[in-house]
């Protein structure tokens, strides 16, 4: 019932920047929660950042101080501002969002996830 897509993955060189973007579309009356993980061979999902619908956020010890999330709840998109880039964050970047659909049913939705590749 909702559908979220990521875009923004990529090669970068180490040090460098980018911009992940991850929109949610369907029966959306409310979303409570978006999150980016993120998932490299042979290792568990790892949770990168979280925000509430009030603004709270949380992150992983790996990307504080250098990753950033965001969200428009207006567009229903969040977004990962990814800075100062390590060859350890390769990971396939996967986007979920938590809430409620207009039919008043609990959803939770994962998108299918966008490749960021750092090279050394």
């Amino acid at each position: 019932q909702v559908q979220l897509v990521e875009s923004g993955g990529g090669l970068v060189q180490a040090g460098g920047s980018l911009r992940l973007s991850c929109s949610a579309s369907g029966s959306i009356f409310r979303i409570e929660t978006m999150a980016w993980y993120r998932q490299v061979p042979g290792n568990q999902r790892e949770l990168a950042a979280t925000q509430s619908i009030g603004g709270s956020t949380n992150y992983a010890d790996s990307v504080k101080g250098r990753f950033t999330i965001s969200r428009d709840n207006a567009k229903n998109t969040v977004y990962l501002q990814m800075n100062s880039l390590k060859p350890e964050d390769t990971a396939v970047y996967y986007c979920t969002a938590r809430g409620t659909t207009l039919r008043w049913v609990d959803f939770t939705s994962w998108g299918r996830g966008t490749q960021v590749t750092v090279s050394s």
